[in-house]
């Protein structure tokens, strides 16, 4: 599979079920190391292997990655971006906000547990003291 991006591209990336915006900074095999400059999706919570089930080991409170955190994302995940890239601080409170409001949508024990996860987590991106 050839690569297609180079750095300093922009491109949309899926890391563990949440979706971003970023900038390429390198080229791997077959992944890119993409810099974070916006949220598209909020990471969905819980166990990865077993979605939407809430009696696992461990249901995982699943952070969005963070303004130019580094991650490394399949080339199969990686598209190209066109537009103006909003501010990190607002699209990660717009895509958790979209999710909730998903998520209020659903009447399962998975989604009021999601639910309790992305409050807390809302909690921890925008302290009220900010």
């Amino acid at each position: 599979m050839a690569l297609q991006f180079e750095p300093g591209d922009i491109v949309t990336g899926i890391y563990k079920t949440g979706k971003y915006i970023g900038e390429i900074t390198e080229q791997k095999k077959e992944r890119y190391v993409v810099k974070v400059l916006a949220v598209l999706k909020h990471p969905v919570q819980g166990d990865l292997h077993q979605p939407k089930t809430v009696d696992v080991p461990l249901f995982h409170k699943r952070k969005a990655l963070g303004l130019r955190e580094k991650t490394n994302i399949p080339a199969v995940y990686v598209k190209k971006y066109e537009g103006g890239i909003p501010d990190y601080k607002e699209s990660l409170r717009k895509a958790l906000q979209e999710q909730k409001t998903e998520l209020e949508q659903d009447d399962s024990e998975w989604a009021k547990k999601s639910l309790e996860s992305l409050r807390l987590l809302e909690e921890d991106y925008f302290p009220a003291s900010e």
